[in-house]
């Protein structure tokens, strides 16, 4: 096959997403030639409705971005130091979302595939890799949307039967067709220190009434049904609403639909039995998506279910929902630290596919394995990722932390870092307890990244 055949010096990457771009931009900023594998937009997948690099399919927010309370958001505090590609994209589109860091989707996309088609020793091909290569330097990051073909390579090299969840995809309204008569502008809890972040988000309240009617919809709407074959383990942070429906009538209110930290300026002395909350998609504010709305009913149903929303009565929909497989390996049993295949160490393995869930993990991943190739290729080798930083915290978790037999994706949190020691426990002692691990993890990375200024700017 052609694309065995490159310099040896060349890091091929397969996949553009989220980790594939930023593996990218970290090693082409050490000078190497990269070539980017993505099959789209010739290859079409389920998901994703262009061909552009990092596209966003699931959510618009890169979730907290409190970089000493929250670990996620400690994860963009330690990206940007690195000179993430994709947090200067996410900075620089972003949306008001109170203390999220939710963007602009087209507009991220667009930065990030026009900055690296810039780049002179960067090349993008669009054809599809389907089976493993078996000499060269080369980053698998295919994402949950693995192709069949490549998915087969894989069972085939590993010797195990391929994990996968389904991934539901929430839907996407027009303003225009939002009563705000009914629905308000509040962020929960008034957060955010400028007046669009405290208003970031649409509220449409529920009573009592309107909930039961709405989850009696839910369950009785018809929904996709799975092929012989396959089956539907979910990953906790993405349920469908109408599984969550399922698990108890009161678990959305409790869920994406609790009403705290909320006032309906249109009924202020009425406490909403539970309110659905919309975040705007893009800068424009024509967009909005229903959050923690991830749904596998069919088109029809959620039309005629969402519309039983007060506010949305008349809602016109972008986008409707979906469902689509999400693939992983067990990498606890087949990646090294540096995150390569143990039976061919010249893969080595990013994002999404790696068993880390979210677009902030997936892109820290990629960033990783691109400097980590870096180092490898250019015979600088580089010190353990520290597992007191974020990123250390995740790899560690992939490669051996985690139990391989009950390994599920798993989002950056704290309880995947190393304890600390003489600091009160519990709920009262959390601040401070959050605020060591971040300045521990913070101090962690800088010294890591200072090992490699001379191969890798900051």
């Amino acid at each position: 096959m052609s694309y065995l055949r490159f310099m040896d010096k060349t890091l091929h990457i397969v996949g553009g997403g989220m980790a594939g771009s930023e593996a990218a931009w970290q090693a082409a900023r050490a000078g190497l030639d990269v070539v980017i594998h993505e099959m789209r937009p010739k290859v079409e997948t389920f998901a994703h409705q262009t061909g552009n690099l990092a596209e966003m399919v699931c959510s618009n927010s890169f979730r907290s971005d409190d970089h000493e309370q929250n670990a996620v958001g400690l994860l963009h505090w330690e990206m940007r130091q690195a000179g993430s590609l994709l947090m200067q994209a996410a900075t620089a589109h972003r949306l008001p979302a109170g203390g999220a860091l939710a963007v602009d989707r087209d507009a991220f996309s667009a930065h990030v595939t026009e900055t690296l088609r810039a780049l002179p020793n960067v090349t993008v091909s669009s054809e599809e890799i389907t089976a493993l290569p078996d000499q060269g330097h080369w980053i698998i990051a295919t994402g949950p949307l693995t192709s069949d073909a490549l998915g087969r390579a894989l069972q085939a090299e590993t010797g195990t039967e391929a994990l996968a969840f389904f991934d539901a995809i929430a839907p996407i309204v027009h303003h225009d067709s939002i009563d705000m008569g009914k629905a308000w502008l509040q962020s929960r809890y008034d957060k955010g220190e400028t007046e669009a972040e405290q208003k970031a988000y649409i509220n449409c309240p529920m009573t009592r009434d309107d909930y039961e009617a709405f989850i009696d919809a839910l369950l009785a709407a018809e929904k996709t049904q799975f092929h012989e074959g396959e089956t539907a383990g979910y990953f906790d942070g993405c349920l469908p609403i109408e599984v969550m429906a399922e698990r108890g009538r009161e678990t959305l209110r409790h869920g994406p639909m609790k009403p705290v930290g909320l006032t309906n300026p249109h009924q202020p002395d009425q406490k909403p039995y539970a309110v659905v909350q919309l975040r705007r998609d893009n800068a424009l504010g024509t967009l909005y998506n229903i959050v923690g709305f991830q749904t596998k009913m069919k088109y029809g149903a959620q039309t005629e279910v969402f519309r039983r929303i007060p506010g949305l009565e008349n809602a016109q929909f972008a986008r409707l929902g979906g469902i689509h497989r999400n693939t992983f390996l067990n990498s606890p049993t087949l990646l090294d630290a540096q995150m390569r295949l143990r039976s061919r160490p010249h893969l080595r393995f990013a994002g999404q596919i790696t068993g880390v869930e979210g677009y902030v993990e997936s892109a820290a991943m990629g960033l990783v394995a691109g400097r980590l190739a870096v180092a490898e290729i250019l015979g600088q080798p580089l010190p353990p990722v520290p597992q007191d930083s974020a990123h250390g915290a995740l790899i560690h978790h992939i490669t051996g932390g985690a139990e391989a037999k009950s390994f599920q994706p798993m989002n950056v949190n704290f309880g995947l870092f190393q304890p600390l020691t003489g600091l009160r426990g519990g709920r009262r002692g959390r601040k401070d307890r959050y605020k060591a691990y971040t300045d521990r993890a913070k101090a962690a990375w800088a010294d890591w990244l200072a090992a490699q200024e001379e191969v890798i700017p900051a």
